[in-house]
């Protein structure tokens, strides 16, 4: 029988392991190329999972030799770029690690090159793939809180990496709140319109650049999103999902990103004039995913690829999670109100206030 797709994995560091173990297991795909700028690296990776491909230092190449039609973009973020213009101008569809690149006007560009080669361009945003999650998300489309008003995000913690994070000029947001940002997304239905964000370094921090942020989203559905942050908040740490709280004009949702969600609803039962009225609790029901995070992630993609539609983490809705990040990091810049919806389409930022 010959694989449906033909895939070469591009970038063979510690999160290759990850999507090679699940490939594996499918009976429709083939890994017919290893590419790596560090032969050995591909080898030994070949080695580890029993793969008998040929190893590559050039994706084209790789492409050219083997007839890969899917290409898995392992490699760090400022590669993206390079891997998925690559891939898809020859004909490949393309499976990526977050972020979707380095630069808004680099994820504007995969967008319209997807759009023009007609082929597939997904992103790893392995949190939505999380089943409780998914129980919350499912309490808000339920109904059980109304409609929203505000959603809440926080996320403390002080996990000291050492190496690049160190001395980056904004660790949290470049390489960790696209994260929070896209689960808000997720979460609320809703897309970014403006961003107002202040970003700064505490004492006691370690890093370099600003570990610290506290960003205002105004959303499509009229809510506002508040995310607050810190990579050097050392002592009761949040969830690694973060901490969060959904009001809507009904009640309120609850996840504190490790145990199951909940909602408490206004009941019926409060005469005209209660002062603080009773409340009902809704305990989140237990979503069923085949697969959770990365791998879940990666199932999504196939059946997209399988029923010829766009994937639930598709470039270009992809698009609007790193136009938070991006517009946040030019607020955090300018002390300014930033307007996203330029900003998605041309990488032009949109200042408020001036």
């Amino acid at each position: 029988m010959t694989a449906q797709y033909r895939v070469a994995v591009a970038g063979c560091g510690g999160m290759a392991n990850e999507w090679i173990s699940y490939a594996v297991r499918r009976p429709d795909v083939c890994i017919v190329a290893l590419v790596d700028i560090r032969l050995e690296a591909a080898a030994a990776m070949a080695g580890k999972h029993g793969l008998t491909c040929p190893v590559f230092t050039d994706i084209g190449e790789a492409i050219e030799q083997t007839g890969a039609n899917l290409v898995f973009d392992v490699t760090i973020p400022a590669s993206h770029y390079r891997i998925a213009s690559t891939a898809l101008t020859h004909q490949c569809d393309v499976f990526s690690e977050k972020p979707l690149a380095e630069t808004m006007e680099q994820c504007n560009a995969i967008v319209a090159l997807a759009e023009r080669t007609g082929k597939s361009h997904a992103v790893m945003q392995n949190r939505r793939y999380d089943p409780r999650i998914r129980s919350l998300r499912r309490l808000i489309e339920a109904g059980e809180i109304g409609r929203i008003g505000y959603i809440g995000a926080s996320f403390f913690l002080a996990p000291h990496f050492g190496g690049f994070r160190d001395v980056m000029e904004s660790p949290l947001l470049l390489d960790m709140a696209i994260h929070t940002f896209d689960q808000a997304r997720f979460i609320s239905g809703a897309d970014p319109v403006t961003v107002y964000c202040q970003e700064f370094n505490p004492p006691g921090s370690w890093y370099a650049g600003n570990a610290s942020a506290v960003c205002i989203f105004e959303m499509s559905d009229g809510s506002v999103f508040c995310y607050q942050g810190s990579w050097c908040a050392e002592g009761a740490p949040t969830s690694w999902e973060a901490s969060w709280r959904i009001q809507g004009d009904k009640g309120t949702a609850i996840w504190d990103g490790e145990g199951m969600p909940y909602a408490e609803k206004v009941t019926d039962r409060n005469p005209d004039g209660t002062f603080i009225r009773d409340h009902d609790r809704v305990e989140g029901e237990a979503a069923d995913l085949k697969e959770t995070f990365h791998h879940g992630c990666l199932e999504e993609m196939f059946q997209a690829l399988a029923e010829r539609r766009p994937a639930e983490t598709d470039c270009r809705d992809n698009r609007y999670s790193m136009a938070m990040v991006f517009g946040a990091l030019e607020s955090a810049r300018t002390g300014r109100k930033v307007e996203l919806a330029g900003f998605m389409t041309s990488g032009e930022v949109g200042i408020l206030g001036r």
